[in-house]
C-alpha cells in the first residue's frame, strides 16, 4: 500500500504512527499539495493528504477513514472493542483533529495572504477554538493504558504539530499537556520520528 503524505501534516503523522503501531507496511510518498501532483489528484479529487492507495488501487482518504480501514486490516486492534471506550477514542480523535483544523487555518492565513489582507479577528476565533480544546484536554487528560488507540495517535499528531508550528504559544498553564508527549513516547518509541516535522 502507498500513503501519499506530507511530513508536516498532523493527519499524516496520525496515520503513519497508527500503521507503524499495527505493523502495517506502507510505501510512504511525500507530495506537495500546492503542486497538484497527478498521483494525488488521480487518487483524491480533493487533492488532500493523507491519501491511502491500497494494493488493488482503491483510494481511501480523510485520515479518519484511513484509520478505520487500518483498524479493519488489523482485525480491530486500533480501537477499543467495548462501545463506550470506542466512543471515547473516536471523540478524542475528533477533538484533536478539530484542534488541528483550527491551527492549520491560522497557518494558511499567515502563509498565503499578504499581511495587509490577513483578517486577525478570524485568526483569533480559530485560536480560541484551539485553546478551548487544549483546556478541555488538560482538564480531562486521556489515560495511556496498556493499549494505544486511534485517539492517542490523533493526540500525538496534534501535539507534534503544536510543537512544530506553535512552540512557545500554548504551553503556559498546560502542565499535563506539555508532559504528555514524553509519556506517550515511553509507550510508542517511534514517536519522535513519525510526528509532524518540517
Amino acid at each position: 500500500m502507498k500513503l501519499l503524505f506530507s511530513p508536516a501534516s498532523p493527519y499524516s503523522a496520525k496515520v503513519r504512527m497508527a500503521a507503524h503501531h499495527l505493523g502495517i507496511a506502507l510505501e510512504e510518498i511525500k507530495v506537495d499539495t500546492n503542486a497538484n501532483p497527478a498521483e494525488l489528484l488521480d487518487n483524491n479529487p480533493l487533492g488532500k493528504i493523507p491519501t491511502l492507495v491500497t494494493d488493488d488501487g482503491k483510494a481511501i482518504y480523510d485520515s479518519r477513514a484511513i484509520m478505520q480501514y487500518l483498524d479493519q486490516l488489523s482485525g480491530g486492534k486500533l480501537y477499543p472493542k467495548k462501545d463506550e471506550k470506542r466512543a471515547d477514542a473516536l471523540v478524542l480523535e475528533a477533538l484533536c483533529d478539530g484542534i488541528c483544523d483550527s491551527l492549520l487555518l491560522i497557518v494558511y492565513e499567515k502563509r498565503y495572504r499578504p499581511p495587509e489582507f490577513q483578517y486577525q479577528p478570524w485568526m483569533d476565533r480559530q485560536w480560541e477554538k484551539a485553546v478551548r480544546g487544549l483546556a478541555h484536554l488538560e482538564a480531562n487528560m486521556p489515560k495511556l493504558g496498556k493499549k494505544l488507540h486511534g485517539g492517542h495517535f490523533a493526540m500525538a499528531g496534534m501535539m507534534g504539530y503544536l510543537m512544530l508550528r506553535f512552540a512557545g504559544q500554548w504551553e503556559n498553564g498546560h502542565v499535563e499537556l506539555t508532559a504528555w508527549p514524553s509519556r506517550f513516547a515511553e509507550k510508542f518509541e517511534a514517536y519522535p520520528l513519525l510526528r509532524s516535522q518540517a
